[in-house]
């Protein structure tokens, strides 16, 4: 029985009611996103917009009406729960009462607008590779975050990015990420011409020959989806321009892009979103709808995908089960799906112009491109005039490439264009903590690497379900990381995952 006082339990029993009332809404707010990604017919656009606009509108207002803060103080009055899971849920409560009260309503919808309509322009600027054509309305959308960035800022006594980058991973700012990046790219600086030299003196990968039949690459996703664990009674694989993940923790939404000449494209987005789809889904089912429920950031999303797709089912024991598998399926010469040939194939190293093809090693300087580019966005030191060129010379400073157009620079991701600033260092540091998880779970679990080699990931995910999943946002990201391995955020170990794997 709890022994905290009966206006305190009311206060709180009326946050938990209201809270999970707010989650409901952001839920139809993401089925509505993945609809407007997945099928919804252009037309649908505008009207769309203004849904999603509503919707986040009403959540804002629940969240920030005058008899929140009545019940938040009441609640914390009452000193500390002695029960961690309420404790934090009052924390996180507090956290998101203070983010949202620092908002007008009107800015929360005038973004929800600005970002549905940028983004809708973007589609059709990356595809004919126009730069101008989108740009007024992400300097729209820019001006909205620059406010959304100052009013947040003032509010929690952080720089303006560092206030949306809390919103992403929380307790995570620039100051903890700058050294880090910096040292990554000291490291990449070595071991990329390293790691380039010892690929070319190796036999060259052989290719797949395709055609591959679309109706085939999506069965085989679902199955391997299936395999890894993700039940087909809460889940949906679509198809999208940009694979992603979404839904909510009983209705899990992936999607991907297929081509029929290279498989891997699909197969490995899909091993990737399901790493997503099963973190919410092993998330716990007592706190769903509220925010100790929810999982513990982006950087930690990232890591459940990273682990999944990287870390397992591109190491040489999965890639020798799986290339047996490929081959009963597609056929022909069975050369091309040995498992050291596809561990050529795909970890291979190539300096390139897209985030999303860059290969484990390089991924991480297209990110701290864009960290770099977004803090400057925010702070007023860059224009989005001159986005392009500052992205190019960027680029080159870390890869020594430039792209041929914008559609291959800095149109080629969504987020901005869709209002996310402060988003993709969560990309890097997931990739960092999915190797720390990764050495961990190889030290931990008994019989891993056996079971990889039979394209069997369950021991694998019932360590993440116990060490990462049901924690929720119990702990922050560092504290996550200590419960699981013992030690807050450690790059070393992905630069020793690096280093093993291709120097």
């Amino acid at each position: 029985m709890s022994t905290l006082h009966p206006l305190a339990l009311a206060a709180t029993a009326r946050l938990t009611a209201r809270f999970a009332r707010i989650a409901t809404i952001q839920e139809a707010a993401g089925m509505l996103s993945w609809d407007a990604a997945a099928v919804m017919p252009a037309g649908g656009a505008s009207a769309r917009g203004d849904q999603l606009a509503v919707l986040a509108g009403l959540a804002h207002g629940l969240l920030v009406a005058p008899e929140v803060e009545d019940d938040l103080a009441q609640a914390e009055a009452a000193g500390t729960d002695p029960d961690p899971w309420s404790a934090a849920n009052l924390h996180l409560m507090r956290l998101a009462h203070t983010r949202a009260s620092a908002l007008p309503a009107t800015l929360v919808e005038a973004q929800a607008r600005a970002n549905s309509a940028c983004e809708k322009i973007w589609r059709e600027a990356r595809r004919t590779a126009d730069f101008p054509l989108v740009a007024p309305a992400l300097a729209e959308v820019l001006a909205l975050v620059r406010e959304q960035a100052g009013a947040l800022a003032a509010r929690l006594g952080l720089s303006p990015y560092d206030a949306l980058m809390d919103g992403y991973q929380r307790g995570i700012g620039a100051a903890d990420v700058a050294p880090v990046f910096a040292a990554y790219e000291s490291f990449l600086g070595d071991a990329l011409p390293r790691a380039e030299a010892l690929q070319a003196v190796r036999p060259a990968p052989l290719r797949l020959a395709g055609p591959f039949p679309v109706p085939v690459q999506e069965a085989l996703c679902r199955r391997l989806s299936v395999l890894a664990g993700l039940e087909p009674e809460h889940s949906r694989l679509d198809r999208s321009a940009h694979p992603f993940c979404g839904g909510t923790p009983t209705d899990v939404r992936i999607t991907t892009r297929y081509d029929e000449q290279d498989f891997a494209q699909a197969l490995l987005g899909v091993l990737h979103e399901t790493g997503h789809a099963l973190y919410e889904r092993g998330l716990p089912v007592a706190w769903a709808r509220q925010p100790v429920g929810a999982a513990a950031g982006m950087a930690a999303h990232e890591s459940q995908s990273l682990i999944i797709e990287m870390q397992a089912c591109r190491s040489d024991a999965f890639l020798g089960w799986l290339g047996g598998e490929l081959h009963l399926l597609f056929g022909g010469d069975p050369a091309p799906y040995a498992g050291d040939n596809l561990a050529r194939l795909w970890r291979r190293v190539r300096r390139g112009f897209i985030r999303v093809d860059a290969d484990e090693m390089t991924y991480p300087a297209h990110v701290i491109l864009r960290f770099r580019l977004e803090q400057a966005m925010i702070a007023g030191d860059l224009a989005v005039a001159d986005l392009p060129g500052a992205w190019n010379e960027g680029l080159r400073a870390l890869l020594g490439i430039v792209p041929p157009d914008d559609a291959s620079g800095c149109l080629q991701d969504i987020h901005w264009y869709d209002g996310a600033f402060g988003y993709f260092p969560s990309y890097t540091l997931g990739a960092m903590a999915a190797a720390q998880l990764m050495a961990a779970a190889r030290r931990e679990v008994a019989g891993l690497h056996a079971a990889l080699g039979r394209g069997d990931l369950a021991p694998l995910i019932g360590w993440l379900r116990t060490k990462v999943h049901a924690m929720g946002s119990l702990l922050g990201f560092n504290d996550l990381l200590r419960h699981a391995t013992g030690k807050s955020l450690d790059p070393l170990d992905f630069e020793a995952h690096l280093t093993g794997r291709y120097l």
